[in-house]
């Protein structure tokens, strides 16, 4: 298992990356739709950003606090609750979006449509008790 460091430092080479590449990556996300989701500390106010897959269904933008299964959802998705406005990079292009979290049946047919494009998202939810959350970033501009 990695430390919080090695994972800030993995993270900072995928944006660099993903800004050099207009959105492709390689490594463990080679293939996959990557978004920059910018959030800010819930106590801490900082700016962070999170590498995140996500899905595009039909023009709507979702993403997943699956953390790869581990019981805790992860620091970006209760920053993202805390403060919903914020920006999210798509390509070379910068979008300003609100999220908002996703529950019910249509949080379940949203999830099942990711775990068909990308079957470890199956393992993820089935590595934990709790259930992941489902988040759609709605534009507000643009």
């Amino acid at each position: 298992m990695t430390n919080a460091a090695d994972f800030a430092k993995m993270n900072e080479g995928v944006i660099k990356e993903f800004r050099e590449n207009e959105g492709q990556v390689g490594g463990m996300f080679a293939g996959s739709p990557l978004a920059l989701v910018h959030h800010f500390g819930a106590k801490s106010g900082t700016e962070r950003i999170a590498p995140l897959v996500y899905l595009d269904d039909d023009g709507r933008i979702f993403i997943f606090a699956s953390k790869g299964g581990d019981p805790k959802h992860p620091d970006w998705y209760h920053n993202l609750v805390a403060t919903p406005r914020t920006t999210v990079e798509i390509g070379n292009e910068t979008i300003e979006v609100t999220a908002t979290v996703i529950t019910g049946e249509e949080r379940d047919v949203i999830y099942a449509k990711q775990c068909a494009v990308a079957p470890q998202f199956t393992d993820y939810q089935n590595k934990t008790t709790r259930v992941i959350p489902v988040v759609e970033l709605v534009r507000t501009s643009g």
